[in-house]
């Protein structure tokens, strides 16, 4: 009995993941998340910059922990996120608690000599007894960019009736000379900013900050899946998301980009190949089925 030797095939040069997802159709997309660092280890910091730092537009070195760390860890972050060309800033608490205590001078100090790029600002919980113009004249001076926070953190979620304030605010801070806006959510994205007590999206007022800055310029805090999901959702892959945990870089990265199962079937966010057989697209769901049709 005759054997035939079966010949493998090898590729004539290597299929790389860039060259896969634009067959797709996935679009090339600048950096539009900025995670934050609660105070992981640095080890674990160094990990996801390996693994995501492309996708990091800055990385928030977030709340006071980096202030009671061990501060050679601290300055270890900082400086490998620098090695991964990843701007950094820190979160607006700092902020708001030096600017009470009468050290806002000496907080910027630190934040420059730790080697940050940005600092945050905001009235979270304070009542700010500085201008704008001020603040960032003080950062300049010390080689800090500024971003500027809206909204209130123990108030509850946004009202018609300040979200003009709010946007009166944001103006004054970049005329002032801030960089961005961000939009609070804090850590749950529950009862708080445009979110209320359900979780849900103000998609109204979302509207309004969006088209009041733009996407470029305004920010929103999205920590958690139900609030990355809806507002990718309703803006698209261009929406620029923050507060985002390391762990789900990844996963927010791939909805964006119409490769999760929930995104594939947003129009907004499916990939959309440029040759498709016969002019079909092989990943609509078929509406009937919910199964898709796949075109060899």
């Amino acid at each position: 009995m005759q054997t035939h030797k079966v010949r493998e095939m090898f590729p004539p040069e290597r299929m790389h993941t860039a060259d896969y997802l634009k067959l797709l159709g996935v679009p090339a997309l600048e950096a539009l998340t900025s995670p934050f660092d609660p105070g992981y280890d640095p080890a674990t910091l160094l990990s996801h910059l390996d693994q995501s730092s492309h996708l990091f537009s800055i990385l928030k070195i977030s709340m006071a922990c980096w202030m009671v760390a061990n501060e050679s860890a601290t300055r270890s972050k900082v400086a490998a996120a620098k090695r991964f060309r990843v701007p950094t800033v820190t979160g607006g608490g700092p902020f708001e608690v030096a600017v009470a205590q009468g050290v806002l001078p000496q907080y910027l100090d630190l934040c420059a000599d730790i080697g940050v790029t940005r600092i945050e600002c905001g009235e979270g919980f304070t009542e700010l007894r500085v201008v704008p113009r001020d603040v960032i004249r003080m950062a300049a001076l010390r080689g800090l960019d500024v971003q500027f926070e809206l909204g209130k953190k123990h108030t509850g979620p946004f009202v018609e009736d300040n979200i003009q304030t709010l946007i009166d605010q944001g103006q004054r801070w970049l005329d002032s000379g801030a960089l961005q806006l961000v939009v609070e959510a804090r850590e749950n994205a529950c009862g708080v900013g445009l979110f209320d007590e359900s979780g849900r999206l103000n998609r109204r007022f979302a509207d309004r900050f969006a088209g009041a800055f733009g996407l470029k310029q305004v920010m929103f805090e999205a920590p958690n899946k139900p609030s990355q999901f809806a507002l990718l959702n309703h803006f698209g892959r261009e929406v620029h998301l923050c507060n985002v945990r390391l762990e789900e870089v990844l996963r927010v990265e791939i909805y964006r980009r119409g490769l999760h199962s929930d995104a594939f079937a947003e129009e907004k966010l499916r990939p959309v190949r440029k040759h498709n057989i016969s002019g079909a697209n092989p990943g609509k769901p078929n509406a009937q089925t919910g199964h898709h049709r796949l075109l060899s």
